[in-house]
């Protein structure tokens, strides 16, 4: 005798997700009839050019920074702390409009050291070949404020404030005198001139700072003030006031110091 398996239907459903028509439920395992397929959309391929040039570019702006940051470094750390860097032996040409007609174009040579850890400049003016000047060292001290000078010829020093517009920093006088150091002369060039007459001794040397103590030290030192106009000397003051060349810029100065009436 046969026997007969009944299949029975059954009707299933789930809200709100989905809906699942009926299964057949025969001799206990089900059969899906016309399930519902679910399509997932597909992301679109990424090109693998696009990584490369992403990369590319990002790899070239840091090798970019490093080699910046390498000469920034090098050049403003690196270079300035080398001794032979920082010493400049100098000539520079220019032209008096005084005595143009007489002497033409003139030639002035000084040494220059550029300390910028210390902030300070020192500059040596040896006796000069055609006169007129006398040999001198000047500390130009950016940290005091200060401009010392050491007037060879008479072993005295004079002291006034600083003159910025006159005197470059030292960062930027080393860096045109690094641009120039290729060649032996500075470009041609012009001279000022400016007027100090003496206004007392100095008796505090310490109070001036390490750098024009030490120049100065053990030797008649004296304040300085500057005329706002330069008058033009008779014989007589001519012979109490005396001529130092120099320059810390693109042009020479000569600074005329003046005893006091």
């Amino acid at each position: 005798m046969s026997q007969e398996r009944f299949c029975g239907l059954t009707s299933m459903s789930f809200q709100p997700l989905f809906k699942m028509k009926s299964v057949s439920v025969c001799a206990g395992f089900s059969v899906p009839q016309d399930e519902d397929e679910l399509v997932l959309p597909l992301r679109p391929k990424k090109s693998p050019l696009n990584g490369l040039c992403c990369l590319t570019f990002g790899l070239v702006v840091f090798m970019a920074g490093l080699v910046l940051a390498s000469i920034y470094v090098y050049r403003y750390y690196f270079i300035p702390h080398m001794p032979e860097e920082n010493l400049f032996h100098c000539r520079v040409l220019y032209e008096d409009s005084v005595y143009a007609p007489l002497r033409g174009r003139q030639e002035l040579e000084e040494n220059v050291g550029i300390y910028l850890g210390d902030n300070y400049e020192k500059i040596t003016v040896p006796v000069p070949h055609f006169g007129g000047s006398d040999p001198a060292d000047i500390i130009h001290d950016f940290h005091r404020g200060l401009t010392a000078y050491h007037d060879i010829a008479l072993d005295k020093c004079y002291v006034i404030e600083l003159n910025t517009t006159i005197v470059m920093p030292p960062r930027n006088l080393w860096e045109l005198l690094i641009n120039v150091k290729k060649g032996t002369y500075l470009p041609q060039t012009y001279i000022i001139h400016e007027e100090m007459v003496v206004t007392g001794k100095v008796h505090n040397m310490r109070q001036l700072g390490p750098f024009i103590y030490r120049l100065c030290n053990g030797k008649d030192t004296y304040r300085l003030t500057r005329r706002l106009t330069r008058r033009r000397l008779n014989k007589r003051e001519a012979k109490d006031c005396h001529h130092i060349r120099h320059f810390e810029n693109t042009f020479v100065v000569e600074t005329v110091i003046c005893d006091g009436s």
